[in-house]
């Protein structure tokens, strides 16, 4: 499975925390886009996708949501809750997003520009690539 869990290093005092988030360092790739997503009723999936070659970290800002990740042979359940854990999925990974909580806050930060070409939406295409 190409996806990991990251302890993000949380700096604080008594002002508050911070985390910083810097490609090549604690990020596993240079930076060229982020996006964030919000408003996501707790009945709504999202995702069902995969990219050929994009990498991402997704960071739970607020609330929570569960990731259903498949690499064409296992599925893992991952749930982000917390803004000091990341989470890395690299590329062929098919992801489905599901149970968000009300007011669930992601941040995603990616490897490459947005690029149509890049994404297979389409479970049995995904299985072909990644079986062949």
């Amino acid at each position: 499975m190409n996806y990991k869990l990251l302890d993000m290093k949380v700096f604080g005092d008594s002002r508050g925390k911070l985390v910083s988030l810097e490609g090549n360092q604690n990020v596993p790739f240079d930076i060229k886009r982020v996006y964030y997503i919000f408003d996501t009723l707790p009945d709504q999936e999202r995702g069902k996708h995969a990219h050929k070659e994009l990498e991402q970290i997704i960071v739970a800002m607020d609330g929570a949501c569960e990731f259903v990740l498949d690499d064409g042979k296992t599925q893992e359940v991952v749930r982000l809750n917390r803004p000091d854990k990341a989470l890395y999925i690299g590329k062929n990974m098919w992801r489905e997003m599901r149970h968000f909580s009300y007011g669930c806050k992601l941040m995603v930060l990616a490897s490459k520009h947005y690029d149509e070409k890049e994404y297979i939406r389409n479970y049995d295409d995904f299985l072909k690539e990644v079986n062949k």
